[in-house]
């Protein structure tokens, strides 16, 4: 791997994103702790957070830890038009922008010293801009890999900046607690403090042999390279999806099986509106379950060829639902997700004999899709999902 003289890459962080945007967007929010969403939280802001909240929590737990809370339905438009305004501006710093997710990117300032300064600098100004521009508070870390590009911003929130110099990296590092390296969950966080590894430093210091022989030969190269500070990884653009997918939280309630065929109606069709969209198709239909028990489990039918046909898609997701429905009559359904992979990247289709009518079903999908971009999602749904609620359709990076 080529490192240079100076840390090039760039890791950007919205801090508390959805929660920022409702704090610019509500002056009478600013200061205050405000959760995003009421059955689960979706986001919370720093002041909610120094109180306990987390994403992902109950909604009733969180306000019992913040009773003062300022809850808001979430606004997934203006979420959307902020992280374009965002992205805008990091492509505006440079050509090289490989977006994560909604609220966070790698960046590649390489090459930019002698028109816009060495990379510390470029940091700072991207921030400003940001905050200027957009009026969000963002976190920029900067280091020579990816990885501790994103260890770096993370050390550094919220609104900060954080260098990490080349040579300094191991010195930055291996104070750091061992979870944050990329691959130590729960889990694997057991077995290492269980060893009496708690620091990066100790993971370091174990060597390759013994992580290998805690933790099995892959993940024990994965962890001794990055406590090394090796990451060859570069930044990528226009790297795209290899699968598209969408899931449901269903609560602790018992689910009937028409609520069930009509959650995965819905799903279907939030992804196979987006691989249109995205003009790509797939042939792997998978779906995902979460049980009362919190356990999970995947069921997956590869198609004889790729489609982004919604009903070819839900027929094949029905079939695998049909499949498990014993499974989750007997242990209850918290989640259901449905995804497609195997994609195409060039969004064609090897036609079949017969030919006749061949393209009928699809163009129906695209007319409804364009009736749905010009006048909005609920202009055309179908008639079971009428007067049912489908959850909240996060948004997403575009393919």
């Amino acid at each position: 791997m080529f490192v240079s003289g100076e840390p090039t890459i760039l890791h950007a962080d919205l801090d508390a994103f959805y929660a920022s945007v409702e704090q610019r967007d509500d002056p009478a929010l600013r200061g205050r702790p405000v959760i995003v969403g009421g059955g689960v939280v979706l986001a919370c802001s720093y002041e909610a957070k120094a109180r306990g909240v987390r994403t992902a929590m109950g909604g009733r737990m969180a306000r019992a830890l913040c009773p003062d809370a300022v809850v808001v339905p979430p606004r997934m438009e203006a979420y959307t038009g902020a992280s374009r305004a965002v992205f805008s501006v990091f492509h505006s710093v440079t050509p090289l922008v490989e977006g994560i997710s909604i609220d966070e990117a790698f960046l590649d300032v390489s090459g930019l010293r002698r028109i816009a300064g060495p990379p510390p600098e470029i940091a700072a100004r991207l921030r400003r801009e940001v905050a200027d521009d957009v009026g969000l508070p963002i976190t920029v870390g900067v280091a020579s890999t990816k990885f501790l590009a994103k260890v770096a911003s993370r050390v550094a929130k919220p609104d900060g900046l954080l260098v990490v110099p080349v040579g300094g990296e191991l010195e930055f590092l291996h104070p750091l607690a061992v979870e944050v390296l990329w691959g130590v969950g729960e889990v694997t966080s057991r077995k290492l403090r269980g060893q009496g590894i708690t620091t990066v430093g100790d993971l370091a210091a174990m060597g390759g042999p013994g992580l290998e022989s805690l933790l099995g030969k892959a993940a024990g190269r994965h962890l001794d390279a990055l406590a090394h500070g090796r990451d060859p990884r570069r930044v990528q653009v226009g790297r795209r999806r290899r699968s598209v997918g969408a899931q449901r939280a269903l609560g602790r309630e018992p689910v009937s099986p028409s609520r069930t065929d009509a959650v995965l109606m819905g799903l279907v069709d939030r992804v196979t509106r987006r691989m249109r969209r995205a003009g790509r198709t797939g042939r792997t239909v998978t779906l995902r379950l979460r049980f009362g028990d919190f356990s999970r489990a995947t069921r997956s039918h590869t198609l004889a060829t790729p489609t982004a046909e919604t009903d070819a898609i839900l027929g094949a997701v029905r079939l695998l639902a049909e499949a498990a429905a014993p499974m989750m009559f007997e242990r209850g359904l918290s989640m259901l997700g449905v995804a497609v992979g195997n994609l195409d990247d060039t969004g064609t289709r090897q036609l079949e004999l017969p030919f006749a009518g061949d393209a009928a079903p699809l163009a129906l999908d695209v007319a409804v899709d364009d009736v749905r971009e010009r006048y909005g999602l609920s202009a055309v749904t179908r008639a079971t999902l009428l007067g049912r609620e489908q959850g909240i359709e996060m948004p997403m990076l575009p393919d």
